[in-house]
Parts: structure tokens; sequence; C-alpha cells
């Protein structure tokens, strides 16, 4: 089973691994793209007033600029701790067991805009980068179908959480077993409702309970009838997708 988060926006400043280096990170077949995304981000940076057009950076994010042209000096830590907001929060990475960070680092990737598909563990710099950031070449076309052939080629249950704008980049187009996580809240009249912020949240809750069990489900119904007992309303839709409501 694998995991796909989002990732965030924010992200932890620091770290106490070394530079960064792109063959240590998972999924190596990734590696090309992310040298040259990586490559044309500190391009970008040596000329803050562009970069700060292409990110969509204020004035009090001018500091992402600078993150982005230290990207292959600055120190490094575990994917999954660098990243914050509502979701990561809520996965509240610290103060999960050491039996828990250990299936996360074979059972979760988060999906970077720069760096395509990481471990749970792989040592990344802080960045700013987005699904929708204006570089040259264009994040989409640099990732063209590298992160589709990897999902779609990933043995087992594959839970996709990523957002919509992250799906783009990489669609897991023709792997049954890959299934996208609707999160929506249900009114008194049983009415459903797409979620911004508790989908967020929904999604750090039901990532970390899964973490926590530790258990690599084989299929849907495995992981319906775990989540159920967990106290998770989960259901699959007539689409194949995942759908709980929160």
């Amino acid at each position: 089973m694998l995991i796909v988060l989002p990732p965030s926006e924010t992200k932890v400043e620091g770290g106490e691994g070394g530079a960064l280096d792109l063959a240590r990170l998972s999924f190596p077949r990734l590696t090309k793209p992310r040298r040259s995304l990586a490559s044309a981000v500190r391009r970008l940076a040596r000329r803050p007033e562009e970069m700060a057009a292409a990110l969509k950076l204020g004035p009090r994010l001018a500091f992402e600029i600078d993150r982005n042209r230290a990207l292959t000096t600055s120190p490094t830590m575990p994917a999954l701790q660098r990243y914050t907001g509502v979701l990561y929060d809520a996965l509240d990475v610290a103060s999960l067991s050491p039996d828990a960070l250990g299936f996360a680092a074979s059972h979760l990737a988060v999906h970077s805009a720069l760096f395509g598909l990481v471990g749970a563990g792989d040592p990344i710099p802080a960045y700013r980068l987005s699904h929708d950031s204006r570089l040259e070449p264009s994040v989409k076309s640099v990732w063209g179908s590298s992160i589709a052939r990897e999902l779609t080629e990933r043995p087992g249950l594959v839970l996709d959480l990523r957002s919509e704008g992250y799906v783009a980049l990489g669609p897991a187009i023709g792997n049954p077993d890959a299934h996208y996580l609707h999160v929506v809240s249900e009114g008194p009249n049983g009415a459903k409702r797409a979620l911004n912020h508790f989908n967020k949240k929904g999604k750090g809750e039901f990532t970390r309970a899964l973490l926590a069990q530790g258990e690599d489900f084989a299929s849907v119904p495995d992981l319906i009838e775990w989540a159920t007992a967990s106290g998770f309303r989960l259901g699959l839709r007539d689409d194949g997708s995942l759908e709980l409501v929160v």
C-alpha cells in the first residue's frame, strides 16, 4: 500500500541533514526531472522580482526566494517533517510512534511540485514551488508522464489523498488499485458537500490513523472494514474513488 499526500506551501526552516542529494531520494526514475526543475528554480531565484511574480510572493514572503536560491546548499530534513499546515498539523508527525514512522518510511509519499514523489523519510530542503507556479520549463511539462508512470506501475493499493492540482501533474490512470479520496461533510438532510479546511484536517487525521495501525491493506474492502471499526465513515463511490465523511 502507498499513501500519497499533497505537499503544503509552508515548510519548517532548517534541518540537521546535509545538503540536497537527489540520488538519495526515493523513486529514482524521477531524478532527471528533479534536476531540471531544481536548476530552473535556482536560476530564477537570481532574479528576485521575476521569481516573486512567478510564485505570487508578496514582500512578507521574500525569504522564500532566498530558500530557492540555496536549494543545493541548505540543510535537509525528512519530507514528512518538512511540511506544515492543516493536514500536517492533524497528522502531528512529532508524536508518532517509532513503529508508525517506520511504516510511513515504506508506505507513504508526498507529491512535491519540485521533487515529484518523495518518500516520507527522504531528506529535502525548504523550498517554494507550487503545481501552478509559472516556471520555464513549466512544472507540468517537466513531470509529463513520469509521476503517472510511478503511480500506475506501483503494485498494491494506492490511496491518493492529493489535491486536484497535484493529481493533474500525474494522475494514476490505468491502475485499478489506485483510489482517489474525497473528503465531504453531510448536512442534516443527508446532502454532502466538499470541504476545504476540514478536507485537509480529515486527511491528516485519517493518515495518522493509518500509520498508527501500520497495516498494509491489500484491498479496499479490507481498508473500509478497518476504517469503520476505527470510527471513520469511509465508503466506495461508483467511479472507484473513496469518500470520507467528516
